[in-house]
């Protein structure tokens, strides 16, 4: 979404670590995506927020971002006080439009190439979908995805570009 170059993909148990790093120069930044939140009400806590600053501060990151669906107010709190960037379907930046659709298309075509080792060139390439069914995850989110761009909805598109990631992380298992 930011133009940053990824040096690192990390697959974990509840989420996804990214190392990237700004085209225009080497910081390095953790995105840690959580999937699979540690309480069973799906709040990330502070114990999840303490153990990122504790990676962030071992490994030399210079920035963390924290992605996830819901957070606790005292996990809220501790990221501010870490200067932990938040993101969420409720406290999300404000994306353009075009950039996170096109950012969608991007994790499509890759993970038709993952998945079936090839891009389709048109909608009968894919197997994905037929006779009215989807027989694909990755094709029922880029079809979603190509509606909501159309409405301009872009918090529905915002949780498109999750799905996938999530759909990445299951694929690299």
């Amino acid at each position: 979404m930011r133009d940053y170059d990824r040096k690192r993909t990390k697959t974990k148990k509840r989420g996804i670590d990214f190392t990237v790093s700004p085209s225009e120069n080497d910081k390095k930044i953790l995105i840690r995506a959580i999937t699979e939140p540690k309480s069973k009400s799906g709040y990330i806590g502070v114990d999840t927020v303490r153990e990122m600053i504790e990676f962030l501060e071992t490994n030399n990151y210079d920035k963390g971002i924290l992605i996830g669906q819901k957070f606790t107010n005292g996990a809220k709190r501790e990221m501010k006080r870490a200067n932990i960037e938040l993101l969420s379907e409720i406290f999300s930046p404000n994306f353009k439009l075009e950039r996170v659709y096109s950012t969608i298309q991007t994790y499509v075509e890759k993970l038709c190439k993952l998945k079936c080792g090839k891009i389709p060139m048109k909608d009968s390439d894919c197997k994905g979908f037929a006779e009215g069914n989807y027989s694909c995850a990755i094709r029922l989110v880029s079809d979603n995805a190509d509606f909501h761009y159309e409405k301009d909805w872009l918090t529905f598109l915002e949780r498109d570009l999750v799905k996938l990631l999530a759909i990445e992380r299951e694929l690299n298992e």
